[in-house]
């Protein structure tokens, strides 16, 4: 008599964040069954955060149906690889250098992993669960930390020859211009991610004399900046006013070149309402291709950030070939 196998519908997925790290276990229909966090920014070592996230995972997974009711795994991580399951020097993690995570997470569990951009995993979320369902030619730009994109073209996720694809955050935005993580000047990321919206705020408060609730504060952030704006700060609108204006020609750009059907916008600073997105749209009227003006959806979107990044991620976990050493 032949033994029935057995179909497993649940699998991981990850979101490793400079800050922390979540991770689900998911089910086929897209409900997270379990979740749970940790902060990344407590391990220095990369082989001890292994570990601690190989340890929490079964924890998890031992409590909600069993270590074998895993199919895969998928991660998302900055500055990652997705053909060569490695995080290559993300510029926002505590560990530097080229970390083969797919690698060392399949050593560890015994269980397929597949590992992608962060950007990339938050444009499958969309696709697959949010603002781009449905959509073919799109692109998700993730506004937070780093700033980073992935465009989907007759729906599938561009990756490029090397993997490295969608990489906006590090293009060239103003000619030797502020210092970037990654290494370079004047990169798009280093003026409309959170370490650039706050350089912009002192910016502005060193160049004028004018008034502004942030100047009392001791700590500033794009979030504390919109609250700013909210009490009507004149100072805190223009930093927004200011981001709004170069993101618009950064996403101009890029619109120019994939021609997408819309443009979503996630991440923290996505939520930054009028006080940024004003000026954006109007910046990239100005800028894009005249053809295309009028065609582009400029879209903030609806899913909670980190639900988006571990269904996303579970997508990606679903798309590599199962594989384990207890079958």
């Amino acid at each position: 008599m032949m033994e029935e196998e057995v179909i497993k519908s649940r699998v991981m997925g990850i979101d490793i964040s400079n800050e922390r790290t979540t991770y689900a276990i998911v089910d086929i229909r897209g409900n997270i069954i379990a979740e749970d966090e940790f902060a990344t920014s407590d391990y220095g070592n990369v082989n001890d955060y292994v570990t601690k996230l190989v340890e929490k995972m079964v924890e998890l997974m031992e409590a909600n149906g069993g270590f074998m009711s895993i199919r895969s795994v998928g991660v998302a991580a900055p500055s990652a690889n997705s053909l060569t399951g490695c995080i290559v020097n993300a510029a926002n993690l505590p560990w530097k250098g080229v970390l083969p995570l797919a690698a060392m997470l399949r050593d560890r569990l015994g269980l397929a992993v597949a590992v992608a951009n962060d950007a990339h995993v938050s444009a499958l979320g969309e696709y697959s669960y949010g603002m781009a369902h449905g959509m073919k030619d799109f692109v998700v730009v993730s506004l937070g930390v780093g700033l980073g994109s992935c465009f989907f073209s007759q729906g599938r996720g561009h990756k490029g020859f090397k993997g490295f694809a969608g990489e906006i955050g590090h293009t060239c935005l103003v000619d030797n211009g502020r210092k970037c993580g990654c290494g370079k000047n004047g990169c798009l990321e280093a003026y409309c991610a959170a370490k650039g919206v706050v350089q912009t705020a002192h910016e502005l408060m060193a160049e004028s004399s004018a008034p502004s609730l942030m100047r009392d504060l001791d700590y500033l952030s794009p979030r504390v900046i919109s609250e700013c704006c909210e009490q009507h700060d004149e100072l805190a609108m223009e930093v927004y006013r200011r981001t709004g204006y170069l993101l618009g020609i950064g996403l101009a750009n890029y619109a120019s070149v994939v021609d997408p059907q819309a443009i979503i916008l996630t991440g923290g600073i996505s939520h930054a309402g009028k006080w940024m997105m004003d000026s954006l749209r109007e910046s990239f009227d100005s800028h894009v291709f005249p053809n295309m003006r009028g065609n582009i959806k400029i879209i903030v979107s609806s899913l909670n950030d980190h639900e988006r990044e571990v269904l996303g991620a579970s997508a990606l976990a679903w798309e590599v070939q199962e594989y384990s050493l207890f079958k």
